[in-house]
């Protein structure tokens, strides 16, 4: 067995980056898409952050435009945890961009738009003999070799891979649109022959160690539409394994010689599922094979790693957010298919979800500002005109920046009816924002009309915004109160999943009934068995060390991917807070505060008033706020320094 590599790189691809726009509806022609959702496309992009998903340290070499769309691609790749270094911006040529769709089960119409784009400048120059060296792998899609200034930065890095030791590999990906033999209008076609094609890849071929393709893209590497004769072919000029996908067959590995039959080769399962999106399947398929093959797995288990990231981009919307996590693949193996249809087995995508998730948040010290009953209530006593309020939550903004001064673990909750223009001004400065959708003070829930019946609204919020939703709800509720409840979170719950937004869910008992150390614990267990799954929750205060393991037990047994609890602040004295912050730190699931009246009450009121200015106002605020981060962060130290933390039965 090959030794595994120590280099710091496992793999790096090249060639295609570009913007996949994809049809919201499904079953319609790309003429009549009303709506497109934007992902990061291309072959060696998608697998790249596949591949970075399963748990390679992967990077890309490309080009993107110096524009918004390469930005997004570059963001997007970090999000993904892939190494950009090899990532260049282009300062002449867009970024590519290619529209697509789902019209049925066999037809996906797409649109290249790659005139002169930006990955197709890939130079040699673009190619750092350190940067290839650093990696165990160098992967490279046929795309790239179909013109002689990419096709030369190509060789070149499969040159220095080879002199540093590195594995090789090729996925095929033959469209012929981009080897231009096909019209704008014939993206989607995946095979015309043609002997110039078939002689410049064969001209490649020996330059590898692992040649991956489609029976198709096997006929135009082998020159034959006969699969075993195409596949003789290849392997007269390549010694490579030579991996032939074959659908819902799965895949076949041939080592050496190629026999009489496909069923010859070494294969692994394939997986019953629903065809519903072959785009992108290659990629996903392509990922868990490296990952097998780098990790230096059996050919059949590299293949069962293939076949399942194949099958869960066929199921799914899009290319890369399609394909799984590491510990998501490992519970799809463990557990088997439950329906063919993937993307509506709950279980499934919860793991999706909360293991595909972007960003880390270990410690969160927000300043909530979302408050709009309060702050009315201050301007009327004030005699202050109601448009005030957005000005004083801009105030509020500026102290949590100046607190918060470029670091990570900040936040902010504000609303966008009242706080529109602090909440505009958020996006974008690093902070975490959250936002509420629950009419103040209503029991039971109420949300916020603008959202409308359906929870449409949500379609208009940036992806990094969090719906906050703040539910009075008691275990001894009546039956009619706690059903009118739940059909509210449930639907809101939904729509925040169907827009990838992440969920916040606040739940205040003492004010709804009598509460022991039991009742949050059982609140907790209630939502998740209705099938609400919180990325955050929010609790009130609990001095018992009882209270907040249970609630950390309730959470943890459920859902051991939990972004973590943050503790609400009720209005409640600095001093009382303080008290709270140290039981709470003791328990690792809590991971911080979401405080906004102790901080920003006086300064309302004043300010309001008109007895302090705008910088004694901002002052105030960020004296306040910054201090009850450094009671957190002490409490947090003196809880770790002490061994008291608790880190759950699932930790």
């Amino acid at each position: 067995m090959r030794k595994q590599s120590t280099k710091p790189l496992d793999l790096i691809t090249i060639g295609r980056s570009s913007v996949d726009l994809y049809g919201d509806q499904v079953g319609g022609r790309l003429e009549d898409m009303r709506s497109f959702s934007k992902y990061i496309g291309g072959s060696p992009t998608n697998i790249a952050a596949g591949s970075a998903r399963l748990g390679l340290k992967s990077a890309v070499i490309t080009r993107v435009g110096d524009e918004h769309m390469g930005r997004f691609i570059r963001e997007q790749l970090v999000a993904e945890g892939v190494d950009v270094t090899g990532v260049k911006t282009d300062p002449e040529r867009l970024t590519a961009l290619v529209l697509l769709g789902i019209r049925d089960e066999h037809s996906f119409p797409l649109i290249f738009y790659r005139e002169n784009c930006a990955d197709m400048a890939l130079c040699e120059d673009d190619i750092d003999e350190d940067f290839i060296g650093s990696a165990a792998c160098v992967c490279a899609t046929g795309t790239h070799l179909s013109h002689p200034r990419t096709e030369a930065a190509v060789l070149k890095a499969l040159d220095l891979a080879r002199k540093h030791g590195a594995r090789t590999a090729l996925d095929i990906d033959y469209r012929p649109n981009l080897w231009g033999l096909a019209g704008h209008g014939a993206g989607e076609s995946r095979f015309i022959e043609s002997g110039a094609v078939t002689a410049k890849l064969q001209s490649t071929l020996h330059l590898f160690d692992l040649i991956v393709g489609t029976e198709e893209e096997f006929h135009i590497a082998g020159g034959s539409t006969d699969t075993i004769e195409a596949l003789r072919n290849v392997r007269k000029v390549s010694s490579a394994t030579l991996v032939c996908k074959r659908g819902p067959m799965g895949a076949v590995a041939f080592e050496s010689e190629i026999g009489g039959r496909l069923d010859d080769g070494r294969s692994g399962p394939g997986f019953p599922i629903e065809v519903f999106n072959v785009l992108g399947a290659g990629d996903g398929f392509m990922s868990g094979l490296l990952r097998g093959w780098l990790r230096n797995e059996s050919w059949e288990t590299a293949l069962t790693y293939a076949n399942a990231c194949g099958a869960f981009a066929v199921s799914r919307h899009g290319c890369t957010p399609a394909y799984p996590s590491w510990e998501e693949l490992q519970f799809f193996l463990k557990r088997g298919v439950k329906r063919p249809d993937l993307r509506n087995d709950a279980a499934l995508e919860q793991v999706h979800w909360s293991t595909n998730r972007k960003g880390d948040w270990p410690q969160m010290r927000i300043f909530a500002f979302d408050h709009r009953m309060q702050l009315e209530t201050l301007a009327k006593e004030a005699g202050a005109e109601m448009s005030r309020i957005g000005q004083f939550k801009t105030l509020c903004l500026q102290s949590a920046l100046k607190v918060a001064g470029g670091h990570h673990g900040y936040g902010i909750l504000c609303d966008d009816r009242l706080g529109r223009k602090a909440l505009h001004a958020a996006t974008g400065t690093g902070l975490w924002i959250g936002r509420p959708t629950e009419w103040p003070g209503s029991r039971p829930l109420t949300l916020e009309p603008y959202l409308g019946p359906d929870c449409g609204g949500l379609e208009n919020w940036p992806k990094d915004h969090v719906v906050k939703v703040l539910c009075f709800c008691h275990p001894g509720d009546s039956t009619e109160l706690r059903q009118q409840q739940e059909e509210t979170l449930l639907r809101l719950f939904a729509a925040a999943r169907r827009n990838d937004l992440e969920f916040l869910l606040e739940i205040i008992p003492s004010k709804a009934g009598p509460v022991d150390d039991r009742t949050t614990a059982d609140l907790i267990r209630r939502f998740y068995e209705i099938g609400i799954y919180p990325d955050w929750w929010k609790l009130e205060p609990m001095h018992s060390p009882a209270a907040w393991q249970a609630a950390c037990q309730a959470i943890e047994e459920n859902d051991p991917h939990i972004r973590g609890i943050v503790i609400l602040g009720l209005d409640a004295p600095e001093a009382d807070l303080q008290q709270s912050f140290r039981a709470a730190a003791q328990f690792d699931l809590v991971k911080g505060f979401a405080v906004g009246r102790t901080i920003f009450a006086d300064a309302a009121r004043r300010w309001l008033k008109g007895e302090i200015s705008d910088a004694e106002a901002i002052a105030m605020m960020q004296e306040r706020y910054g201090r009850l981060c450094r009671i957190w962060d002490e409490a947090r130290a003196a809880a770790t320094e002490t061994g008291s933390t608790y880190a759950g039965e699932t930790a």
